[in-house]
């Protein structure tokens, strides 16, 4: 469902599939980290905000925390652990917030980069 929406926002505002590719990645690897670590509800939220030349994501759940960012992919034999390394190498910035007791929220952020090909439209903040 969020890929589907923020796909679409951004669509709609002539965003490059490249670029729109990049950030669903980023977003879905964030979610599945929120399912994976996000407390044993399993449940999380996401808002997102397109505005001013980025697209800003934040996803939220209620675990106990990341841990600090991999400097190197694990060896290919690992089936988990590429989800933060992946993140950082598609968007601009990344960055969490972690309160002990009451989760976790990755923060996604990504300079958009515009579809020259498409019909000229208003880029307006959207907000998901």
């Amino acid at each position: 469902m969020v890929r589907r929406v923020l796909g679409d926002a951004m669509r709609s505002l002539n965003v490059s599939e490249t670029c729109i590719a990049d950030m669903l990645l980023a977003v879905s690897e964030a979610c599945s980290n929120a399912v994976r670590h996000g407390g044993p509800a399993n449940r999380y939220e996401v808002t997102a905000a397109i505005g001013a030349g980025q697209c800003d994501v934040r996803v939220a759940d209620n675990g106990d925390g990341v841990p600090t960012m991999p400097h190197s992919f694990p060896p290919p034999d690992t089936e988990n652990g590429r989800g933060l390394l992946i993140m950082r190498s598609v968007v601009d910035e990344i960055s969490f917030g972690i309160t002990p007791g009451r989760g976790t929220t990755v923060h996604l952020r990504k300079h958009l980069a515009w579809d020259d090909g498409a019909d000229a439209r208003p880029r307006e903040l959207a907000a998901v």
